[in-house]
């Protein structure tokens, strides 16, 4: 047992979700670990190689059913999230908007024929999605989207830009949200469309392991049944962010333990004083405040899984895991660096970039402030957004 586990969480999970866990680990240990502080560095990962791998263990849409996809539950999800996580946030955030957000879309509201279309190629990792929401100026306030699409005819018409989008300048097909006459509505869009480009965003100094784009849109012509028939209004993708909200409960976790034994143990074999730092009180008292706000976001997310496996999981919920859980992760990584000293900003560690990772987890998917006010509409009644 992980001395990590203070409470025993290990026991409350199944046999096959421990499995499934164990299968993501190995392919994190062997696929992931020894390359990645150089893709940090480098600002380049294979992730098309990663994706078809990840396809082949079935970790892409691997919480929805049919078209390839596997069925797993949304536990079994979380944990796999975790230990990708615990590998880098780049590489869970590549299998997240993969499955959570554009496969989810595409399955939850698109046509029988784009879910034939897009989903086994997607579970496969022989095609790539993004989901283009956020734009320049609207991340927070979709409702404001710039993005337009017009009818001309039998087609449609769509202008505008999205900025900020994991898996752009690789992806096969984008999953558009823009402003139509008849309120906000969703569009599966080959990337080879003509007026469609994609431009990598480099010089990041977070979430250098994943390949984040700026999407334009240039009069895109697209035929009626690129529109996702069942998407209407902006309740559509805000599903879509629940859904990826979810993962991320659980991956900051991954991130933070990777973090904690790291420092575990550093702290064991560095000697200052004539004894390992390990022995002295300020350095246990901050790993019993770290470990216990770890188990008590482990038992967090577990609860929301099992909630989400029985059909009752709210947004709000979501919410909570979400502000909580990136929260402490992120302070899990600042303290784990000072245990690390200045060998806490040395790439031969994923302290440091696992913590500039979560910055960028920090605000994803949700700011914290929006979590708060979304949480705080839940206590009070009162919405506080303008």
């Amino acid at each position: 047992m992980s001395p990590l586990d203070l409470l025993d969480i290990d026991a409350s999970l199944g046999e096959e979700e421990r499995q499934i866990r164990s299968v993501v680990r190995r392919l994190v240990d062997d696929r992931v670990r020894p390359h990645v502080a150089g893709w940090y560095e480098s600002g380049q990962v294979p992730a098309r190689e990663l994706a078809v791998e990840f396809g082949k263990l079935g970790l892409l849409g691997m919480h929805l059913t049919g078209y390839g996809c596997a069925g797993a539950s949304a536990v079994a999800y979380g944990l796999a999230c975790l230990e990708l996580e615990a590998g880098d946030s780049g590489v869970r955030s590549l299998v997240s908007v993969q499955g959570s957000l554009a496969m989810y879309a595409i399955w939850r509201y698109g046509s029988e024929e784009q879910k034939q279309r897009w989903l086994p190629a997607m579970a496969a990792g022989e095609a790539i999605g993004c989901f283009g929401l956020t734009e320049p100026d609207h991340g927070s306030d979709p409702a404001s989207m710039a993005t337009r699409a017009r009818r001309d005819g039998d087609d449609w018409i769509l202008t505008g830009g999205k900025m900020w989008i994991t898996n752009a300048p690789i992806a096969d097909v984008a999953v558009i949200w823009a402003r139509t006459d008849e309120g906000v509505r969703g569009f599966a869009v080959p990337m080879d469309t003509p007026g469609v480009a994609a431009r990598e965003i480099r010089h990041k100094m977070s979430l250098r392991a994943s390949v984040t784009g700026e999407i334009t849109l240039d009069d895109v012509r697209l035929p009626a049944d690129a529109r996702l028939p069942e998407a209407v209004g902006l309740k559509a993708p805000l599903g879509c962010l629940t859904e990826a909200r979810h993962g991320i409960v659980w991956g900051a976790l991954g991130a933070a333990r990777d973090c904690l034994e790291t420092a575990l143990s550093y702290a064991g074999t560095r000697t200052q004083f004539g004894r390992p730092i390990a022995g002295f009180q300020l350095t246990q008292a901050k790993f019993a405040d770290m470990a216990v706000e770890w188990n008590k976001g482990l038992l967090l997310a577990l609860h929301l899984g099992r909630l989400a496996d029985a059909g009752t999981l709210r947004p709000a919920q979501v919410s909570v895991g979400k502000l909580n859980n990136v929260r402490e992760a992120l302070e899990i990584a600042r303290q784990c660096r000072t245990i690390l000293g200045a060998n806490g900003v040395s790439a031969e560690y994923p302290v440091m970039r696992h913590a500039n990772n979560l910055e960028s987890v920090l605000t994803y998917e949700g700011t914290s402030e929006i979590h708060q006010l979304v949480i705080g509409q839940t206590l009070t009644g009162l919405s506080a957004f303008a």
